[in-house]
C-alpha cells in the first residue's frame, strides 16, 4: 500500500490516527514493535507516546506487529519534492500486509484507514508482482525510454502532472479523495456502473475502488482487460489527458 498526503506539520496527529485505524481495520492487529539498527525486533510499551514524539525523515518511524507469519508494517516519510512542480513537500505512507484470507478480506478497510487517517490525496494497494509491472508504465523519452509491458499505457513522471490530486497510476484497490475523484471525473453513473458496483464512499467523501474481485493478477486475461479498460476510462490518471 502507498498513499500520498500533505506533509506533516507541527504536532500532527495523523500518524497516530492512521495506526489506530489500521488496528481497527484488521482484527487482532497490534502495531507495537519497531526494529533496531541491527533489525532486531524492539517492543514499544508506550507506542502512542513514541509515535507522537518521533519524526523520521519528516514522517514517522517503522512499525510492525510481532507475527512473522502474518507480518503487517507501516512507515511514513517526507518526500522533499512536491507531488507536482512548485508544490510543497508531501508525505508518503507505505504499508504492507499478507494477502492471506484475512488480509484480502481486510485490505479495503486497511487502505481506507491509512488514506483517510493521512488525509491523503490518493493511494493504492496492489500485490507485489502486479505493482512491479505497473511501475514499468512510467516512461519518458529521455529519462526512461521504452514501451510499457502488456499493452499498458505509458504514464508520465509525477512531476509532470498538473495537480497533486491526480493519481500516478492504478492499483488493485484505489483510494481517491473527494478532490481526486472530482479531478479525474469519477463517478459518472452511466459510464461507471461496473466500477460503482465494487466501490464505496468514505466518511470524507472519497472513494475506495476495487478493480477486480480477487487480487490483481496480470497473468489473468480478465484482470488485464479490466486494468486497460479503467485506464481508458480515466485518461487523467498518469497525466495522459490532452493539455
Amino acid at each position: 500500500m502507498l498513499v500520498y498526503a500533505p506533509a506533516l506539520v507541527g504536532a500532527d496527529s495523523r500518524p497516530l490516527t492512521l495506526v489506530h485505524g489500521m488496528e481497527r481495520a484488521l482484527p487482532g492487529l497490534r502495531l507495537e514493535w519497531t526494529t533496531s539498527e541491527k533489525e532486531n525486533l524492539v517492543a514499544l510499551p508506550h507506542r502512542d507516546e513514541w509515535i507522537t514524539a518521533n519524526r523520521t525523515n519528516g514522517g514517522f518511524p517503522f512499525l510492525c506487529n510481532d507475527d512473522d507469519d502474518h507480518l503487517v508494517t507501516v512507515a511514513g516519510r517526507e518526500n522533499a519534492h512536491g507531488v507536482t512542480p512548485g508544490r510543497p513537500p508531501h508525505l508518503e505512507v507505505h504499508a504492507t500486509l499478507l494477502l492471506d484470507a484475512a488480509g484480502i478480506a481486510a485490505a479495503e478497510d486497511v487502505l481506507e484507514a491509512v488514506a483517510e487517517g493521512a488525509k491523503a490525496f490518493w493511494g493504492r494497494a496492489t500485490p507485489f508482482n502486479a505493482a512491479v509491472e505497473i511501475s514499468r508504465q512510467t516512461r519518458d523519452p529521455v529519462r526512461k525510454p521504452g514501451v510499457p509491458p502488456r499493452r499498458l499505457p505509458a504514464l508520465k513522471f509525477p512531476e509532470h502532472l498538473r495537480a497533486p490530486e491526480i493519481p500516478h497510476s492504478l492499483g488493485w484497490l484505489n483510494y481517491w479523495s473527494a478532490d481526486a475523484a472530482r479531478t479525474i471525473g469519477f463517478p459518472n453513473p452511466p459510464r461507471d456502473v461496473d466500477l460503482l458496483s465494487r466501490s464505496r464512499r468514505t466518511a470524507t467523501g472519497g472513494w475506495v475502488v476495487r478493480l477486480t474481485d480477487t487480487p490483481l493478477d496480470l497473468d489473468t486475461p480478465a484482470h488485464l482487460d479490466t486494468l486497460l479498460r479503467v485506464y481508458a476510462r480515466f485518461p487523467e490518471i498518469g497525466g495522459r489527458s490532452a493539455p
